[in-house]
């Protein structure tokens, strides 16, 4: 074990010390409670996998948990079976057929984008549960699928105590403004720039 200078220690200790006062009354501060509308986006990885995250966070404080996904849909991604572990707990719904480029049809893809919309807001009425995630509803957005202004406007009037996230590339500016919080994910490096192909437990 690495030697500490007995003063070195002491310095640090109450360097902590005033560092956890601070942190404990910032947070004593807090009091609001509420649903909250985050949105996840950016260029890097780890959007929906992020969301994810967070459904078994909601799962193991026993809330129930919805997904719909709008663009994905031509092939099966491991958390659907990961989270059909859960029984009745999730609601999961796979709506979309794939990327624009893959379906080519326009009237096709804004088809799926609406029927999708339909099943977000018969989640979002649904009291029992806790969080809701619209997976690539951003490229929906991006492509003017469905009406921006509709869409912000129902999550505004969702219940108070329901959080919902967003994943996608390129959030439209109000979706952002009407969000509690973004994160965006910022790509540094990716494999697949190496010709390292996609892979299963790690891409899908």
């Amino acid at each position: 074990m690495k030697q500490v200078d007995e003063s070195i220690a002491e310095r640090h200790r109450a360097k902590m010390a005033n560092r956890k006062a601070v942190q404990d009354k910032e947070v004593a501060e807090k009091t609001l409670e509420k649903g909250l509308l985050i949105v996840h986006t950016g260029p890097g990885k780890g959007k929906s996998t992020a969301a994810f995250g967070l459904a078994l966070r909601m799962l193991g404080n026993n809330r129930r948990v919805g997904v719909v996904q709008f663009i994905k849909g031509a092939w099966s991604t491991g958390e659907q079976p990961a989270l059909a572990v859960f029984g009745d707990r999730v609601v999961w719904h796979t709506m979309g057929e794939g990327f624009t480029w893959e379906t080519q049809d326009l009237k096709r893809d804004i088809a799926a984008a609406e029927k999708a919309w339909e099943k977000a807001l018969e989640l979002m009425a649904d009291e029992t549960m806790g969080l809701i995630i619209l997976d690539e509803l951003n490229i929906a957005l991006r492509y003017d699928y469905l009406d921006l202004d509709k869409v912000i406007a129902a999550l505004q009037s969702r219940p108070p105590d329901l959080h919902v996230v967003v994943t996608g590339r390129n959030a439209k500016p109000a979706l952002i403004e009407a969000a509690d919080m973004v994160t965006e994910m910022t790509l540094v490096k990716h494999h697949f720039k190496a010709g390292v192909k996609a892979q299963a437990g790690i891409e899908f």
